[in-house]
């Protein structure tokens, strides 16, 4: 998101023609905002060339008239110019700037490795971003609103849709950048995983949702050692227990304030799945550091590009073949890919950089199909293995093609 994206989110992304931005980008849900553009003064122009006796003449017979009617004029142009720049409940989509995993920005290199051997790479991964404007952020005006309805790279959605009512605009900022940090983290995970490099890492209780089986029960900050006598290794053997238990009480193991403590909880269901009703965080301990350097973007969506480039990083050779290649979705420790907001977008600003070849998360397929570019073919992935092997292949001159492809429905 640049919300973001100069939001950027992811995804969301600054252009010249934003340079009155405000934020960043988001790659999603990434949002910043960038300010619509002031129209330009409307200028009066007086008449010229006449004599003093004239000009008197003319008033005596006019002036009246001409008063009235610059008066008149002048009252129209006020209230058109109120009416267009009055406030409308709506927030603007549209495509955002790409950023190189590989390359550099600000003078440093995007993604930095300390203490493991690292190599140069190149071609490019970029990761696309979204310039967010509207909400807390930014005011969307009528002029501003008409112009996107008939731009073909825009999307317009309900700022209800996207903003909760009375959040803030230091609420947002706080949000995306939670959200690109933890991205950020998991991406290394994830990257770790793929290359088979080994890495400890923890499932902690991130949050507790009002009405969940476990208020009371486990407390934000708690870090889950076991469930129903299983090792938590991972949030998918936290739920292949619960599944096997069919919703009966469980006790879970926790580390709480230092200290072992044991809560039962009864599982609830949730489409379809039994869950103790938390939001869970990954805390990770690597054996050596990367750190991502990224400034105005935020939001989860540049993951998987996150991890690519730091696949790339750590091995000998050239993962892009010296291409561009862009691509978004989000990443989990073990490499599954995920949907992303404004794809669209994401797509039209990677062409617009200079991409050939997009890698899409395979659950955006149907927002995919009929936005393409001239220019650019895309691939869909469900996991990074997925789009390494598509990065790898269309460096040895693969035709896109013959790769998995998006299909309505």
């Amino acid at each position: 998101m640049v919300s973001g994206p100069v939001v950027p989110d992811a995804g969301s992304d600054p252009t010249a023609a934003h340079a009155g931005a405000q934020g960043g980008a988001r790659d999603g849900a990434d949002d910043g905002a960038v300010s619509p553009s002031a129209d330009p003064p409307h200028d009066v122009v007086r008449p010229s060339g006449s004599s003093a006796g004239q000009r008197k003449r003319q008033q005596g017979r006019s002036g009246g008239r001409g008063s009235a009617a610059l008066i008149s004029g002048l009252a129209a142009l006020i209230l058109g110019a109120t009416v267009v720049s009055v406030p409308v409940p709506y927030i603007i989509e549209s495509p955002g700037p790409a950023y190189n995993t590989l390359g550099q920005t600000g003078g440093k290199d995007v993604i930095t490795v300390t203490g493991h051997d690292s190599y140069p790479a190149a071609g490019a991964l970029d990761l696309t971003t979204v310039y967010v404007n509207g909400g807390p952020n930014s005011d969307v005006g009528l002029l501003e609103l008409a112009r996107s309805w008939f731009d073909p790279t825009r999307a317009i959605l309900p700022q209800r849709v996207v903003y909760p009512p009375g959040t803030t605009s230091q609420q947002v900022s706080d949000e995306n950048a939670a959200l690109m940090q933890d991205s950020e983290q998991t991406a290394v995970a994830a990257a770790l995983g793929n290359l088979g490099i080994a890495y400890d890492q923890q499932l902690n209780v991130g949050s507790i949702p009002d009405g969940s089986p476990s208020t009371g029960k486990l407390l934000v900050g708690d870090r889950l050692v076991s469930v129903a006598g299983t090792k938590v290794t991972s949030l998918a053997t936290v739920q292949q227990t619960l599944a096997a238990g069919g919703g009966t009480p469980v006790d879970v193991v926790v580390v709480r304030g230092g200290s072992p403590e044991t809560v039962t909880v009864t599982p609830t269901q949730n489409q379809g799945k039994w869950v103790l009703g938390v939001g869970i965080r990954y805390t990770y301990s690597f054996p050596f550091s990367v750190s991502v350097s990224l400034d105005r973007v935020g939001g989860p969506s540049a993951g998987m590009m996150f991890a690519l480039g730091i696949v790339d990083k750590l091995t000998p050779g050239d993962l892009t073949g010296g291409r561009q290649i862009a691509g978004t979705g989000t990443i989990s420790p073990d490499g599954t890919v995920g949907a992303i907001g404004g794809i669209a977008q994401k797509l039209y600003g990677a062409r617009s950089a200079g991409a050939t070849l997009f890698l899409a998360p395979a659950s955006n397929c149907d927002e995919v199909v009929g936005h393409l570019p001239e220019g650019l073919d895309v691939v869909k992935v469900s996991t990074l293995s997925d789009a390494r092997a598509a990065v790898e292949a269309y460096a040895q001159g693969k035709d896109p093609a013959s790769m998995p492809q998006c299909t309505k429905g």
